[in-house]
């Protein structure tokens, strides 16, 4: 493995330099509420262009295999927020509330699409099925993460706006769905100009981040998180990464699962989306902007170390991939 697939990628210095931009030069007052309007625009865009961009097979094609789906769904909505719990005592003793409320945030998250399945494809996997339990697992966190969070925090000392999932609703899932009525007409623009949806994506989170992190720095952001809390989110989110992808790669050879549908269950139920996971804290939390970029921190930290470990993972599935399989379909 090069040691230059393990540096960050120009996204991640993206954000990072938004962060250090909203730490130095943070938007206040009306400029602030200009930005607000012009994110909730952009996320609305963004889950409107992730609806055009899903095909209605690949929601069919879901159901015929059932058990891949379901493991992955397992390892993303029960394993992930049970595993964040049980690191309660740590997250308590190393953390702030706030960034061990990250933590648990994103184990409510839905899995990554395009990274999930670039992995897949990477190690050789069953990239179909990445395609349809990534894509899945995206439509079910919609209505699904916000409910999670609603358990897991309210019981951990922080909580949510429950409006906010009423904004959910009609920010996320009814463009969603408006984009994939739609996408019978404009499906075909989407698919040619997949650069369009990326620029969407990037360009959306960039946004949140600037908004979140300059409402947090104006209220002491940094004040309030000590440098050790910092790399104690980093220690813990390896630790939390480590221990998904060592259960769900024990349990899908228990299953019987075989290499390629055991390569796109590693890759799919081992990682959080950005994409969808930052938009969905702005409305989940928009009554606690002030601590919005703590709660957010955790999510860019786990962002880019799955990235950077499933890298190593998917090259080292790949040297293997002379090895016989003996089970092709389960």
């Amino acid at each position: 493995m090069s040691p230059r697939r393990l540096l960050p990628d120009n996204f991640t210095l993206a954000l990072l330099a938004t962060v250090v931009l909203a730490s130095l030069l943070p938007c206040r007052g009306e400029t602030a509420r200009v930005f607000d309007i012009v994110t909730d625009g952009a996320i609305a865009l963004l889950f409107f262009l992730h609806g055009a961009k899903l095909p209605r097979q690949a929601i069919v094609q879901g159901v015929t295999h059932w058990r891949l789906h379901l493991t992955v769904f397992a390892s993303t909505f029960v394993l992930f927020p049970l595993l964040g719990l049980a690191l309660q005592p740590l997250g308590r003793a190393l953390l702030t509330p706030q960034l061990y409320l990250g933590v648990l945030f994103v184990c409510a998250l839905p899995s990554t699409v395009q990274s999930s399945i670039a992995f897949t494809s990477i190690a050789g996997g069953n990239v179909p099925a990445a395609v349809v339990s990534a894509s899945v697992s995206n439509l079910i966190g919609i209505v699904l993460t916000p409910l999670l969070v609603g358990l897991l925090l309210a019981s951990h000392g922080g909580g949510i706006s429950w409006h906010g999932v009423l904004d959910i609703v009609l920010q996320l899932l009814l463009p969603f769905v408006l984009g994939h009525v739609a996408r019978r007409w404009i499906g075909a623009f989407v698919d040619r100009h997949r650069p369009l949806l990326r620029f969407t994506d990037q360009g959306t989170i960039l946004l949140v981040v600037y908004t979140a992190f300059s409402a947090a720095v104006v209220q002491g952001l940094w004040h309030d998180t000590p440098v050790g809390a910092l790399v104690s989110t980093l220690a813990l989110s390896a630790l939390l990464l480590a221990l998904v992808m060592t259960t769900v790669t024990w349990a899908a050879r228990r299953l019987g699962f075989s290499r390629r549908d055991e390569i796109a269950i590693v890759f799919c139920g081992s990682k959080k989306s950005m994409a969808s996971g930052i938009p969905m804290a702005k409305i989940l939390f928009a009554g606690q902007l002030g601590g919005l970029g703590a709660l957010v921190l955790p999510l860019m930290i786990f962002h880019q170390l799955q990235l950077m470990v499933c890298a190593v993972v998917a090259r080292r599935y790949a040297t293997r991939g002379d090895h016989p399989d003996t089970q092709e379909g389960v």
